[in-house]
């Protein structure tokens, strides 16, 4: 990916959270689709607005060699949008994107369970979408 587009998709996606970092709201969020597997898969289209979220799950039955890819694409000109998420641990996490329109994922997935939600936010949901405390660790106090 180029300088240009990498500064796109920076702006587009305003990543928030990786490995459950951050909170909204209960029964703040509309599903708009939901995905599972176990396999790599190109899913089907879904269409949102600005904000938005997507709420992702990677489960396991090993610690190791576990895998999970997340790419976003158009989905009417098949353009690479960027990597919504990268992990080889076994959690969960929340992603806001700042930009509306038609697309699908690309996910790539290795000896893993996952699951994908889309939510559409309120302008005013995201604006309360914030950072959850981090627990602090025994080797730092």
């Amino acid at each position: 990916m180029d300088l240009m587009h990498k500064a796109r998709f920076s702006f587009r996606v305003a990543t928030l959270a990786v490995v459950g970092c951050f909170a909204l709201p209960a029964g703040a969020a509309e599903l708009v689709r939901e995905f599972s597997g176990t396999s790599t898969t190109t899913t089907a289209t879904f269409t949102v607005e600005a904000p938005w979220i997507l709420d992702w799950r990677l489960d396991a039955d090993y610690e190791q060699l576990v895998a999970l890819d997340v790419t976003l694409v158009e989905a009417r000109t098949g353009r690479h949008v960027g990597r919504v998420l990268h992990t080889k641990n076994k959690g969960n996490g929340v992603k806001l994107f700042s930009e509306g329109g038609s697309y699908q994922l690309r996910i790539s997935s290795t000896l893993a369970r996952w699951r994908i939600k889309i939510e559409q936010l309120s302008e005013e949901e995201a604006e309360r979408y914030t950072p959850r405390r981090a627990p602090e660790s025994q080797f730092w106090k």
